[in-house]
C-alpha cells in the first residue's frame, strides 16, 4: 500500500489567507518546487490526489478560502482537507491585520459546518505576556472565554496553545513600538495560567494541548488535562482520513522542545511568499502589503 504524504500549508506563511490562487496554480501543475529555509535547496514535491493524504491548512483568517469555493473545489479534485485556525484574543497591537474576532469566529463556524467539527483544530497561539505604556503586565487571554465557548459550541474539541517564543528579532520588533516590551513570566505564572485554561476547557469538552513547551509540562506533573500535542498527527489524520501515512516524528521540527508533530511537507516560503498579518510576535519576517510578491508554488 502506497504511503501518502501529508501536504502543509503552511507553517510558514498564511497560504489561506494570501497565496489561494499561486497555491492551486501549483496544485494543477501536480507539484510544488520548496526552497528549504536553511540550505536553500529546492525539492520537488508531488501533489497529485493518489500522492496526498490530506492538505492541512494553517491560517488566521479563512475569509478568502470561504469566499473563493476552494474548499469543495480541492475535494472535487479528490483531496481531503484539515483545518488548523489560530484564533487569538482581540489584540491589534499583537495582531494588528486579522480580521475582527467576530469574523473569525463566523468563519470557524463556516468551515466546521462545511467539513465538520473534526476537521478543525482551534489552535490559541501564542499566549503573550507584556507591558505597554505602564508597569502593568498584560496579556492577550482576554477573549479566550468567549472563544473557546464558541468553538465548544462549534463542536470543536481540541485546542492548541503555547507561550510566546521571545527570539531575538521579536524582541527588536517590539522595541520599535513606543512603550512596549515582551514578559516572560514565571514558570510558576505559567503553570496558573495554564491550568487555569485546561480546567475551563475541560468544562466544554475540549481537550488542551501544548507545543513544545517540555519544561512546563516536566513541572506540571500528573496533570490530567493538558497533554502534549502535535499540530500535524499522523494517527488522527490517519483516523479522519483512511490511508497509510507515517506516524514518524517531523525532525524538521523543534523536538528538543517537546514538538510531537509527525511527518508532513511544507510548500510554504518565508521569503518570497511573506505574512501580511504583521503579527508582533511572529519568528518569521513580516513585511509589505498585500499583493506584492509575484513568487509562484512552482
Amino acid at each position: 500500500m502506497l504511503t501518502k504524504i501529508i501536504i502543509s500549508a503552511s507553517r510558514r506563511t498564511d497560504i489561506p489567507a494570501f497565496y489561494m490562487d499561486q497555491f492551486m496554480a501549483g496544485i494543477e501543475t501536480g507539484a510544488f518546487h520548496v526552497k528549504n529555509p536553511f540550505n536553500k535547496r529546492v525539492s520537488v514535491v508531488p501533489v497529485e490526489p493518489a500522492a496526498v493524504h490530506c492538505i492541512a491548512f494553517w491560517s488566521k483568517d479563512f475569509s478568502r478560502f470561504i469566499n473563493g469555493n476552494y474548499g469543495p473545489r480541492l475535494e472535487e479534485m479528490g483531496y481531503r482537507l484539515f483545518f488548523l485556525f489560530t484564533v487569538n484574543s482581540a489584540s491589534t497591537i499583537l495582531e494588528p491585520h486579522t480580521p475582527a474576532l467576530k469574523d473569525r469566529i463566523r468563519q470557524a463556524k463556516t468551515l466546521t459546518k462545511r467539513f465538520g467539527a473534526r476537521s478543525v483544530w482551534w489552535r490559541f497561539d501564542p499566549i503573550c505576556f507584556y507591558r505597554h505604556g505602564s508597569d502593568l503586565m498584560q496579556n492577550n487571554l482576554t477573549d479566550f472565554k468567549h472563544i473557546a465557548e464558541q468553538m465548544a459550541g462549534m463542536g470543536i474539541t481540541r485546542c492548541i496553545t503555547s507561550f510566546a517564543e521571545l527570539y531575538a528579532k521579536v524582541i527588536r520588533r517590539a522595541k520599535q513600538i513606543t512603550g512596549f516590551s515582551f514578559v516572560d513570566p514565571p514558570l510558576e505564572k505559567k503553570i496558573r495560567v495554564i491550568c487555569k485554561m485546561a480546567d475551563l476547557l475541560e468544562s466544554l469538552n475540549i481537550s488542551l494541548y501544548t507545543c513544545c513547551e517540555n519544561e512546563l509540562l516536566e513541572s506540571l506533573g500528573n496533570a490530567q488535562n493538558i497533554r502534549a500535542g502535535g499540530c500535524i498527527s499522523g494517527s488522527f489524520l490517519s483516523d479522519l482520513h483512511d490511508g497509510r501515512i507515517s506516524r514518524a516524528k517531523d525532525s524538521g521540527q523543534r523536538l528538543e522542545k517537546g514538538c510531537r508533530c509527525t511527518l508532513s511537507r511544507d510548500i510554504g516560503c518565508y521569503d518570497a511568499h511573506p505574512c501580511f498579518h504583521d503579527c508582533l510576535y511572529c519568528y518569521a519576517r513580516p513585511k509589505g502589503a498585500p499583493g506584492k510578491s509575484k513568487e509562484k508554488f512552482l
